[in-house]
């Protein structure tokens, strides 16, 4: 019996070893990966330059803190400033905390302006993490139940909804930034409007505020830029980023720039683990091969084939909803709750996830190819349908 805390609802399953967009599971049968990790595995599995290049870095060195400067780390914080026009980088581990790194940003943001007790305005069924700010700051109410009391100084407001955020700038002095994300992932796949983004990037400049885009799981190209506001042609003060980053080596980034950069100073924030010379290495393995392979614009076409398929595939079908997404990032709505298809395609040899109770959600790493997606299409499509009849 194993002694492992009762945290997650496990699929009867364990995977043995993969290659590309296949896993195999410890009883020989494999799975198309269409979930990719939850976003995480974006060059797919046992990828011969990422394994080479983690492989020869174990052999120099693991780890030694960040009380030494790391080469790795620094090539990577140039490249990642590159890619998004930041300005700087702060590295820890995980998706959360690289958000609540970004919420103390806010918060020490505010503090400098006089503020004492300061707001960041976030949005319903946003997903930001499970630490006890990023739960706070979290629009879903089940994440959050049992935890009481929560953090304190969020404002929430609902997704898409500019006049919501203008009426809160109106009234609340204390407000110092706004959190969202550009694609609502746990939501269920809402992708935040251009014009919204560039009208928040307007207010957020007229009252001093801070906009903080939460690229956790939509960054790392996944929606066909590096990064999802860069759809909008904005530039946000502060990013966060984890998940696709190097590609299942467990690393988070907060990004600064403008109004939020060279906030932070020695003492004001840390980790030990963050950003170390494993973790880099990865990182900077997966956005070599993102420009080497062309991947973004795999991302792009194959999202496409994908979205396209699946429409055609459940166009008219009785229980069909829609489907939406950018890149790899993809929702497909029913008019039922849907949670038994993740079992049933695992029975079928599909990797997939559901979220918001309704929603297909894909995720297939960004090296997805043509081929993969045609058969995704063709067997996940046979699969709703079947579902929706029953």
């Amino acid at each position: 019996m194993s002694h492992l805390m009762n945290t997650y609802a496990r699929l009867p399953v364990a995977f043995s070893h993969g290659s590309g967009s296949r896993v195999t599971d410890t009883e020989g049968r494999v799975y198309l990966d269409a979930l990719s990790g939850i976003a995480v595995n974006t060059l797919g599995h046992n990828h011969p330059v990422l394994v080479s290049a983690i492989a020869a870095q174990a052999g120099r060195l693991l780890h030694t803190s960040n009380l030494y400067r790391m080469p790795q780390q620094e090539e990577l914080s140039d490249k990642l400033a590159g890619v998004s026009g930041m300005q700087e980088v702060f590295f820890c581990n995980s998706g959360c905390e690289a958000n609540e790194a970004a919420i103390k940003l806010a918060r020490f943001y505010g503090h400098q302006q006089g503020i004492d007790n300061p707001a960041i305005i976030v949005m319903e069924q946003s997903f930001h993490g499970r630490t006890l700010a990023t739960l706070s700051a979290t629009g879903n109410r089940k994440v959050q139940a049992g935890f009481e009391p929560l953090v304190s100084g969020f404002v929430r407001v609902p997704f898409n909804d500019l006049e919501a955020v203008s009426a809160i700038a109106e009234h609340n002095k204390n407000v110092v930034a706004v959190m969202l994300e550009i694609v609502q992932g746990e939501g269920g796949i809402y992708v935040a409007d251009l014009d919204y983004q560039r009208a928040l990037r307007k207010l957020c400049d007229e009252n001093g505020w801070l906009l903080i885009c939460d690229e956790v799981q939509c960054g790392m190209g996944r929606t066909g830029t590096w990064f999802g506001f860069q759809h909008a042609g904005i530039l946000p003060d502060v990013v966060t980023l984890a998940k696709g980053l190097a590609s299942g080596v467990p690393i988070g980034a907060c990004l600064a720039a403008g109004k939020a950069a060279g906030l932070f100073k020695p003492g004001n924030h840390g980790s030990t683990f963050g950003g170390n010379q494993l973790a880099t290495t990865a990182a900077l393995t997966t956005l070599a091969v993102i420009e080497q392979d062309k991947l973004l614009a795999n991302a792009v076409t194959v999202g496409e084939l994908i979205r396209d398929g699946m429409a055609r595939e459940l166009g008219g079908v009785k229980g069909f909803v829609g489907i939406r997404g950018q890149g790899l990032m993809i929702g497909i709505e029913l008019d039922r709750p849907c949670g038994e298809l993740v079992r049933l395609a695992l029975d079928a040899g599909l990797l997939i996830n559901v979220t918001a109770e309704k929603v297909v959600r894909l995720l297939p790493a960004l090296n997805f190819s043509a081929d993969d997606a045609r058969e995704l299409v063709q067997r996940l499509g046979a699969l709703i349908r079947e579902f929706l009849s029953s």
